[in-house]
């Protein structure tokens, strides 16, 4: 938000504080400051200058030749296309060199063959106004020579304050409530201000209903009728407070609007009282019905949006924007204003279903307070007539709703204050420092029952710590000198889901070089139909973050899919995990909410060309790898994988005849791992790799978390040199690698001390059907030497053993 130190000054005296020290007073006290600038920097180097003599150009119907004086030497000769440039017109000249809003710099230039030096410049092109027809026709009083800044008194800075820091404090929302902080920081006093409505005529008021069931989400509603009002160019000092505070001056009308607004925090609208003559209706939308707001836009509502009618017609969605159909027009005389108090939630729903949040949006959702209605009325009123005095008031206004005055007192001892804050301030500090914030002070039996005002009883202050905030702050936390913590240190109760998190993304992001992932829970459309999982049952967002993601996961694959496909645009070798949540809709958790799940998924892509030994599958059997080592760093024991059949249940994404389930040493299911299915290449972006180049996978953190691990067993140091063997068995294609390892355990009779596969083989020499792995064994005994009869003893074993599971030991 940003905030016009000049437009505080109306509020109180800055009399002697430098911005620099409003910005970090604030800061500590209030509200992070992020910024502290001068206001349009670039008017400082606009020249006032006088137009001494203007003829026309000999070869352009539209453009004038004009001789102006700036205080210098020699007077300037300017090429305008300005209908109103004259002589003896007092103008803001650009001289070469200046660079103007828009990083435009004024350079010389022959315009149809004359020469120009310099810009006579509009207000639309000093960002002061949006009149592009003309040239900013400046006073008489402003001095030639002088800069524009000075000459008009048009100095200013901007304070650019971080909005997040004043979510919770609807009243610093608009200039007033700040300087209410600023004038209890220095100790002066909040300026008065008439915010009372003006006298008005006898007419009747206008005609005003809140439908019964939308009387919650429109405590009050105040409609005034404004007679002989003209839409015109905004005077300068409202056109530059407004472009101080971040808005693009208008006309007269939007300016005061957004002026209020920002001024007191209240947001307001000015309807065309011919648009809604048939009175004001406060209702809820019907389901599906359509509105056109003022930016052209098209919305479908609800029954939890909440509209602005007449005669059954919207005008408005309440709280966030006018109608098309009702907007003033140049030529409207006659006006009707309306100030109304909105349930806070309702506007920012609406606003983020509709796609529409807006500055009137942000303040309302904040719970603004009831009684700024009649006060904003009243300021716009007054600020109105300041300008246009022939404006009158017709009728009185109609003020509705079910809104009552908040009468809050809040018990609190000043003994608690001291001893909450550590500091020793007396009772008069403490009851001062409450005073200057609006909060009004009795005293009886050494406490003191503090009435809050309304702006601060919307949704801040309610209990007693909160006003030990606001003495604390006022006096200033860098006040209160430090002190060393005393007390007993309590160890931290041991949380296994996040060590086990800890450990997952040590061994993954470190050992296993993969890049953790960190998204959102959301799925967009277009994703779950890429993967076809769209007639999943999936919780829906009614407001999603961002268009289209109104699906939450059920799993952490489809989202991290969605990563691969980004970034496989910057690399062929990819490898990537995501630690997260899924959400199970049709399995109810706690207090019936969709069940939780918690899941690592992983993936890895690798190109053709990167495969390794004859045994390597690419992207599976190096996953398959990384899950083995992860289970056994994290003390799982060894994980076996056990193969799908085709048309064994499968995720979406999965291949259908390359998966496998992962499970645990006890049988205890964990994961699933499988390459990616063929059909999603082409949607996913991966056409140029194989089908064995993506795989992917889960583990279940719940179902770790739950598991038992093996008991650590020492194993004695072998006193006997060991053995080694190569072995080479042929095996039915579909025979899992782990059935054959513990084929060779038995075998070995507890002389196995180790065996690594080192090679896969398909192809010639082998009955078709067969494939052939090949194993480096290490063979040790306890109590001896292992001889050569030792070792045909096993060989001899296995073969009986391979025999008898329709294998063979293969001897070439």
């Amino acid at each position: 938000m940003f905030v016009s130190i000049k437009w505080l000054g109306r509020h109180v005296d800055l009399t002697g504080i430098a911005p620099e020290d409003l910005a970090r007073e604030l800061t500590l006290r209030t509200a992070e400051v992020e910024g502290c600038e001068p206001f349009a920097p670039h008017l400082g180097a606009i020249t006032v200058g006088l137009v001494r003599e203007r003829v026309a150009h000999p070869d352009a119907d539209r453009l004038s030749v004009c001789t102006v004086e700036i205080g210098a030497e020699e007077p300037l000769t300017i090429v305008c296309g300005a209908p109103n440039v004259r002589a003896g017109l007092k103008v803001a000249v650009a001289t070469v060199g200046t660079v103007l809003p828009g990083d435009f710099k004024i350079k010389k230039a022959k315009i149809r063959g004359q020469a120009s030096s310099g810009m006579i410049c509009s207000l639309a092109e000093l960002d002061l106004g949006a009149d592009h027809d003309g040239i900013w026709e400046l006073p008489e009083e402003a001095p030639v020579g002088s800069d524009l800044a000075s000459a008009l008194g048009l100095e200013d800075w901007v304070l650019e304050i971080d909005n997040k820091s004043l979510t919770h404090r609807p009243d610093l929302w608009g200039h007033r409530g700040l300087a209410r902080e600023v004038a209890a920081i220095f100790g002066r006093p909040l300026l008065p201000l008439d915010t009372s409505i003006p006298a008005c005529g006898a007419g009747p008021p206008p005609q005003v209903t809140i439908e019964e069931s939308a009387a919650e989400l429109c405590p009050r509603y105040l409609a005034l009728a404004l007679d002989g009002v003209r839409v015109e160019p905004s005077p300068l000092w409202l056109r530059c407070l407004l472009a101080a505070a971040g808005q693009r001056p208008l006309d007269l009308l939007v300016d005061l609007s957004n002026f209020v607004m920002l001024d007191l925090g209240q947001p307001n609208h000015l309807f065309d009282r011919a648009a809604v003559a048939d009175g004001i209706e406060v209702r809820r939308a019907a389901a599906a019905e359509e509105m056109v707001t003022l930016d052209e836009g098209r919305h479908t509502l609800g029954s939890e949006d909440l509209l602005i009618c007449s005669g059954q017609r919207p005008v408005a969605l309440a709280g966030v924007m006018g109608g098309a159909d009702s907007k003033v027009a140049p030529e409207t005389r006659e006006l009707l204003l309306e100030v109304a108090n909105f349930h806070g939630t309702t506007v920012r729903r609406t606003a983020m279903r509709t796609g529409l949040r807006s500055e009137s949006s942000a303040r309302f959702e904040k719970n603004l307070d009831g009684e700024l209605v009649p006060a904003a009325a009243g300021h716009l009123v007054r600020t109105l007539l300041s300008i246009q005095p022939e404006v009158t008031l017709p009728s009185p206004p109609m003020d509705v709703g079910v809104y009552a005055t908040p009468d809050l007192s809040v018990e609190l001892s000043p003994e608690m204050v001291r001893e909450r804050l550590g500091v020793e301030l007396d009772d008069n500090h403490i009851s001062t420092s409450l005073a200057s914030l609006g909060f009004d002070i009795t005293a009886a039996n050494g406490v003191y029952s503090v009435g809050v005002p309304s702006w601060r009883a919307t949704k801040d202050i309610s209990i007693a710590e909160d006003l030990v905030e606001e003495v604390g702050r006022l006096h200033g936390y860098d006040n209160i000198p430090p002190r060393p913590l005393v007390g007993e240190l309590t160890p931290p109760l041991h949380d296994a889901r996040r060590t086990l998190v800890e450990a997952l993304q040590d061994r993954l992001a470190g050992g296993a070089r993969f890049h953790e992932v960190l998204g959102y829970s959301f799925l967009h459309a277009e994703l779950c139909e890429r993967l076809g999982i769209c007639d999943q049952p999936h919780v829906r967002l009614v407001n999603p973050v961002a268009e289209g993601e109104d699906r939450v996961r059920r799993s952490v694959l489809p989202s991290l899919l969605g990563r691969l496909e980004i970034n496989r645009r910057q690399r062929e070798r990819v490898a990537i995990f995501e630690i997260g949540k899924g959400y199970l809709p049709e399995e109810p958790g706690d207090r019936g909410q969709p069940r939780e799940i918690h899941e690592l998924g992983l993936a890895w892509s690798v190109p053709p060309s990167d495969k390794g030994a004859a045994f390597d599958d690419g992207a599976f059997s190096r996953l398959a790898g990384v899950m083995e080592d992860l289970l056994a760093q994290l003390g799982f024991g060894c994980a076996s994988f056990v193969g799908l059949a085709p048309d064994a249940g499968r995720p979406a994404w999965a291949h259908p005849g390359r998966g496998a389930l992962c499970s645990l040493a006890d049988g205890t299911a964990v994961g699933f791992i499988a390459e990616l299915e063929p059909g999603l290449h082409r949607p996913l972006g991966l056409m140029d790799d194989l089908v064995s180049d993506v795989a992917c996978a889960t583990l279940s953190l719940d179902a770790l978390l739950a598991a038992e691990k093996p008991a650590f067993r020492p194993r004695k140091l072998p006193r006997f040199p060991e053995t080694k063997v190569d072995v080479a068995l042929a095996c039915p294609a579909a025979m899992p690698a782990g059935d054959l390892a513990a084929m060779i355990e038995r075998a070995g009779k507890g002389l196995v001390g180790d065996l690594e596969l080192f090679d896969l083989y398909r192809g010639a020499n082998l009955p078709t059907g067969q494939k052939s792995l090949a194993w480096h064994l290490r063979l040790r005994a306890e109590d001896r030497t292992l001889g050569e009869n030792d070792v045909a003893r096993f060989l001899g074993r296995l073969e009986r053993a391979a025999a008898a599971a329709d294998c063979t030991l293969r001897r070439d």
